[in-house]
Parts: C-alpha cells; sequence; structure tokens
C-alpha cells in the first residue's frame, strides 16, 4: 500500500488552565492532566510525519474564555494544521458569562484551527490536497437557552449545497455528537440519548447518500467504532478519562484505487504527579460511579427498584471504564437474566466489514 497521509484525533481534552479547575468532589474528568498530556501528544506527534490534527469537540472545561485563548494559540504553534469544532462544554451557554464565552464567539478563538469564516460555528477545509473535511456544530439552543445536540436547519442546508458541490470528491466529516449507536439503545434511552445527535438519521442519510465514507466524533467518552452499511462512526474517548487516549490514523490506497484507513490506538501513561495514571484514573472513575450505575439500573429498560439494583452495584464498579477502553466482553452470569442480558449487551461488536474487535487498532475498508 502507498501512504497517502497520517493524522491524528484527539478528543474532549477539557483543557483547564490550574486556577479554572472545578474542584467539584463527583467529576469524572482528571482535568488536571490536560495540559500534560496534550503537551506529551504533541511531542510524539512531532516526531511523526504527520499532516493534520482534528480534535472533535469539548476542547476546554466549561467555556472559559481565557482557556480558549490558550489552546487556540498552543494550536497556532504546531508544525502541521488543526481543525476544531465545539462541543457542549466549549459554548454551554447561549450568552456570555463572566467567565464563558459566547457562541458567536468561538470561531475567532481557532482561525488557524479552521475558522477562517468566524461568522459561522461550521466550516469545509482542505488539510491536504483532495481531502476535503466538512466541520460541523451539533450545539443549538432552544427558545429557553436551553442546549440540544442538533444540526440546525440552516447547517442542514448549507450541508447539502457543500456535499453536491464535492459529490465525488474524498470528503470526511467531524461532528461532536454521535451519528451512530456506540452503546445498546444508545438513541432511544434517557441516559444515551443526550450524546447522540437528535436528527442523526437525517444526517446519516445525507452523508452516505454523498458517499461520505467516515465521521469522526466524540462526547461519549468511549472508544468505539460503529458502522452502518456505508458510514463509518469513529469516536474517540476522552484526554482526561480513562484510558486517556489518542489516535494515529492513516489513508492509504491500494495498487486497485481502494481506500484503506489504518488505526492505532494510544494511552497517556502517566502525567502530572501521577505515575500510573491509568490505574489512577481507572479508580477514580469507579470510585465515583455508583451514582451513574443507579440511573443505568433504575431507568429503562430495566426499571430496578433500589432494593433490586443495589446488590448489583459491586460487580458494575468499572463497568463504564471497561466500555471507555474499547474492546471489552462482559460475563454478567451471575446476574437475573434480564440484567444479565441488558449489561453482556455492551460488549464490543464485530461487523462485516472488520470481523474482529477493532475499537483502538483497525484495518478498514472505506466505500
Amino acid at each position: 500500500m502507498r501512504r497517502n497521509f497520517r493524522f491524528a484525533i484527539v478528543s474532549d481534552p477539557h483543557v483547564a488552565l490550574p486556577h479554572t479547575i472545578w474542584d467539584h468532589p463527583k467529576r469524572f474528568h482528571l482535568v488536571e492532566v490536560a495540559i500534560p498530556a496534550l503537551e506529551q501528544i504533541f511531542a510524539h506527534l512531532a516526531s511523526l510525519d504527520l499532516d493534520f490534527l482534528l480534535i472533535p469537540g469539548d476542547l476546554v472545561q466549561h467555556g472559559e474564555r481565557e482557556n480558549h485563548t490558550w489552546l487556540g494559540q498552543r494550536l497556532a504553534q504546531l508544525p502541521y494544521p488543526s481543525f476544531v469544532i465545539p462541543g457542549n462544554h466549549d459554548i454551554p451557554y447561549a450568552v456570555a458569562t463572566d467567565t464563558a464565552i459566547a457562541p458567536d464567539e468561538f470561531p475567532s478563538f481557532y482561525r488557524t484551527s479552521g475558522y477562517r469564516d468566524t461568522d459561522q460555528l461550521y466550516y469545509t477545509a482542505e488539510p491536504v490536497p483532495g481531502l476535503h473535511l466538512i466541520a460541523l456544530n451539533s450545539n443549538i439552543f432552544d427558545a429557553d437557552s436551553v442546549q440540544q445536540g442538533a444540526i440546525d436547519d440552516v447547517q442542514l442546508g448549507w450541508l447539502e449545497t457543500e456535499l453536491e458541490k464535492r459529490r465525488g470528491d474524498r470528503i470526511f466529516a467531524m461532528v461532536h455528537h454521535n451519528t451512530i449507536e456506540h452503546v445498546p439503545q444508545q438513541s432511544r434511552t434517557k441516559m444515551g440519548r443526550r450524546y447522540m445527535l437528535d436528527n442523526a438519521i437525517a444526517l446519516q442519510k445525507m452523508l452516505e447518500t454523498a458517499g461520505v465514507p467516515v465521521v469522526f466524533t466524540g462526547h461519549l467518552h468511549v472508544q468505539d467504532i460503529a458502522a452502518t452499511d456505508r458510514l463509518l462512526d469513529i469516536t474517540t474517548g476522552s484526554l482526561v478519562s480513562y484510558p486517556h487516549p489518542y489516535r494515529i490514523l492513516e489513508y492509504d490506497t491500494d495498487r486497485h484505487g481502494q481506500a484503506w484507513l489504518n488505526i492505532a490506538s494510544h494511552r497517556i501513561e502517566r502525567a502530572h504527579h501521577w505515575d500510573d495514571l491509568g490505574q489512577f484514573s481507572r479508580e477514580w472513575m469507579g470510585d465515583r460511579s455508583r451514582p451513574f450505575m443507579l440511573r443505568l439500573l433504575m431507568e429503562a429498560p430495566l426499571n430496578l427498584s433500589l432494593e433490586a439494583a443495589e446488590p448489583l452495584l459491586p460487580a458494575l464498579r468499572y463497568f463504564w471504564a471497561d466500555i471507555a477502553q474499547g474492546d471489552t466482553q462482559f460475563d454478567f452470569a451471575h446476574f437475573p437474566p434480564k440484567a444479565k442480558r441488558f449489561f453482556e449487551a455492551f460488549s464490543a461488536r464485530t461487523f462485516d466489514r472488520a470481523p474482529s474487535f477493532i475499537d483502538n487498532h483497525a484495518t478498514l475498508k472505506l466505500g
């Protein structure tokens, strides 16, 4: 195979300068490691012949102006282009606050990271010759200024025009919220829906019709690759949550002109003052898992009572950490049948284009 280009993905870094860190006892995110972990990644990427970097949202902790300023300036110093989009944490409010930016300010912080036009929160770019990147904004606010995850009608119209102009070209897409289910019943349960686009099916169909083979997402904080017959959704875990991953991908074409995407995942093993970051953050997540797991047990579809849910909690202490790391097979043989089926359904899946587990390392055929 001939390597056409190489790029990296770092997702949901939640950058927080030390004096801005929210010291909330229940937070899942180890935002303390964001900046030292990013610097480790940048050092690694500097040793590669890298063509570009993607960051699919949640760039900063909670929309802080000074965190956006720091990251925008740091990305501008990289020796390769970077491309970003906003996540729900980047523009959390419909209007600016004392610390957080307004949505329409976001592009001005990332003029060198895709936003040449600062009048809108979505754009197209050409990271390498012949590749078109369509970067979408999935954060909208309703009449009551409540944030939602969706592609609005104006943006869908823009997208339709852009796809038509580039019909037959090589196109990648990037959006923060997931477009394909990465966990069972993600689009049908209260807890899962918040991580998916409200109009995911509409976007799927537009991308598939236009021949877009892959969309890169974040938000869910897990390593997972999901697919329809014609579209891949590659979501990358959060840099500040276990297992602190990032990806390096290579796009190749073989002698027959078939395109392939080679994916290798890496982890930050130590950062800040933690020499064993993985173990520490796995315990950190486990220590904070109880409220999350109780909701999963007591809400639909299981709808267990607190009395029935309590005995299952110890076995679920690391459940989300195991999902987050990807490629996990679950065995809950001692659970009641309905709960057993539910939780084991979260095991890593395979599909026709990839018969082995692929969440972290894979070679995938495009198109």
